[in-house]
């Protein structure tokens, strides 16, 4: 029989099953009004359609979890419908949908390593590290003495991503980014 998780033990990126298909939790709030029962507020993305929805659940309702597993795999090429990769291990190569990875692939180098979650053995989707480094291809000239604290510009990077940066960076500098919210750490 599947693990069986409530409301309470939601965390960001977890699997579920609802009416049959496997969901991820994007994001979750738990709401406690004044009056009436707790709730909680939720983000979820099906990972079989790619759609995200907002649902709101009651505290400590259960849902089964779906168990997944991270593989190290290479990402190779994005031909704009399917996203090409290898599995490290085995050579296997397959793909995603173009769409599924619009957030990630600004952030993936090809030729870099990446690791994909399978769920029930099929691929679903890309975990990108806490960190990449990546050279700046555009932005405005900093200037000497721009040491202001908490003013950016913004910045192209080589993979295409733009984040926001601090008035000192130029271009050719590498910088430390963090993919998952899309902003500067530091330089490299």
């Amino acid at each position: 029989m599947a693990e069986t998780i409530n409301t309470n033990q939601f965390k960001n990126g977890m699997h579920i099953e609802i009416d049959g298909s496997p969901w991820r939790i994007v994001e979750f709030q738990h709401v406690k009004p004044g009056k009436g029962g707790a709730f909680v507020r939720t983000k979820l993305k099906n990972l079989d359609t790619g759609s995200v929805v907002d649902k709101t659940f009651r505290a400590g309702e259960k849902f089964a979890r779906v168990h997944t597993e991270v593989k190290q795999v290479q990402y190779l090429y994005d031909d704009g419908d399917q996203v090409h990769f290898m599995d490290e291990q085995t050579y296997e190569q397959f793909s995603l949908p173009h769409a599924s990875l619009e957030d990630e692939l600004p952030f993936m180098e090809p030729s870099s390593s990446v690791q994909v979650m399978t769920v029930n053995g099929e691929p679903s989707g890309v975990q990108l590290p806490s960190s990449v480094e990546l050279k700046v291809t555009d932005t405005e000239p900093g200037v000497k003495g721009d040491t202001v604290s908490n003013v950016t510009k913004p910045a192209t990077l080589e993979t295409g991503a733009v984040v926001q940066v601090p008035l000192f960076v130029n271009v050719g500098d590498k910088l430390k980014v963090d993919p998952r919210e899309k902003r500067y750490i530091s330089r490299a």
